[in-house]
């Protein structure tokens, strides 16, 4: 059974830097995208940065690119995301899941997920 644990999140100001990791530590799963995505309460989660398997697969949400960095470590099992120039609105848990990549980002709807790890950026 595939486990995602997630770390790195904390509370920091705004402009400041976080790096978030994800590592499976559960079974060997087959899937050929690892993604980063943040839910606030009472807003849709939202997909923030996604890596495929093969090369070149990444995606990033327009809110982020230039700032934030999705990379992955070898043998594919963990994943991290480096945020830089935190701004208040990155505020949200941080979740890590796997999926399928389907339409130019990672679909993990029907793959497995972590519990999050919350970012709190303060102005």
């Amino acid at each position: 059974q595939v486990q995602l644990v997630e770390s790195g999140g904390d509370s920091v100001q705004a402009g400041g830097s976080l790096k978030l990791s994800c590592t499976n530590i559960g079974s060997w799963y087959s899937s050929n995208c690892m993604g980063w995505f943040r839910q606030t309460p009472g807003k849709e989660r939202e997909g923030v940065a996604h890596i495929g398997t093969g090369e070149g697969r990444i995606w990033y949400a327009e809110s982020v690119k230039g700032r934030f960095t999705i990379s992955q470590a070898n043998p594919k099992s963990t994943v991290y995301l480096q945020m830089n120039n935190l701004k208040p609105e990155d505020t949200a848990m941080y979740y890590c899941a796997v999926g399928g990549w389907y339409g130019g980002r990672c679909d993990a709807t029907f793959g497995a997920w972590g519990q999050g790890t919350q970012v709190t950026v303060s102005s």
